[in-house]
């Protein structure tokens, strides 16, 4: 199923965990469909018409691959709601920083950049709906611990 010009479902649902546990990730809730086609239409898409060709390291988990890979029960990603990406030709912190200025979204967090590699960490975004988005942006670093605003 296509979500937009450059996204598809299976795109957003792809897991390498998911293939190695035998873990079925697609959605079977249309309502999370419905999230993850708002997600790349309000976030994704405009990425990629900015950037080029985006990466998503992690979109929809499932609750059985949610667990699996140890994610918060409340994570954005279970809910259609979430992904973490990367632009291959872009640094991260320089991603983050564009879709904070750009774009709409319900949380914006900079995870694992360490500030020498550019391509160290990924961007994790989030999009819920215009009116509820709280535009939270964060950093985090490998030990977990949270840290000043992007």
């Amino acid at each position: 199923m296509q979500l937009t010009d450059n996204f598809t479902l299976a795109e957003l649902c792809k897991s390498q965990t998911a293939l190695r546990k035998g873990i079925d990730n697609l959605p079977k809730d249309p309502d999370i469909v419905s999230k993850m086609q708002t997600l790349a239409e309000e976030v994704l898409q405009p990425v990629r018409e900015k950037f080029g060709p985006t990466v998503i390291n992690s979109g929809y988990r499932c609750k059985k691959l949610n667990t699996a890979i140890g994610g918060s029960k409340k994570s954005q990603h279970c809910f259609g709601e979430a992904a973490d990406i990367e632009v291959p030709t872009l640094s991260n912190r320089d991603l983050a920083e564009w879709i904070k200025n750009n774009l709409d979204f319900d949380q914006l967090i900079l995870e694992f950049y360490n500030g020498k590699d550019p391509r160290s960490g990924w961007v994790h975004v989030s999009y819920k709906n215009k009116d509820d988005n709280r535009k939270q942006c964060l950093t985090i670093n490998k030990q977990g611990t949270f840290s000043g605003l992007i």
